[in-house]
């Protein structure tokens, strides 16, 4: 993605631009990868983050490049076998807490993240569809 966007990035506003555009980027996939259920919008998340390194006039080739990798990158994870394993290599948990505060350690179903315990707190979540229109 850094390197589709280098070529666009405007020295004017800072030195370190380039920089600064490929520590969001990284930093927003690395998100994405390991905190899924809770990073809403990815995408918008890394054009806020990055659009100020760009002049006017490629801010819409920007914004559709970081939503085609972010979209990409959300397909890849969607097509990864659920073999109890993380892509970092680490096991999977369920997203619950315990009554004594500590994190569940059962795994956890691969539609939503909690363990067969913990159920009932994926009904509790809102859709992402109720979410926008409520941000609207």
């Amino acid at each position: 993605m850094y390197r589709e966007l280098a070529a666009d990035v405007d020295m004017t506003v800072c030195d370190e631009a380039h920089h600064h555009v490929l520590h969001a980027c990284e930093a927003n996939i690395e998100r994405l990868v390991g905190d899924r259920h809770y990073f809403a919008r990815p995408a918008r998340t890394l054009f806020n983050d990055i659009r100020r390194y760009f002049p006017m006039t490629a801010q819409a080739r920007v914004c559709a490049v970081v939503e085609r990798y972010v979209a990409a990158t959300e397909d890849w994870l969607d097509n990864l076998p659920q073999n109890g394993i993380d892509v970092n290599g680490q096991p999977l948990q369920c997203r619950a807490t315990t009554r004594r505060g500590t994190a569940c350690q059962r795994m956890p179903l691969p539609h939503n993240g909690y363990c067969p315990s913990h159920q009932h707190l994926a009904e509790t979540e809102e859709p992402l569809e109720v979410v926008e229109a409520m941000a609207a």
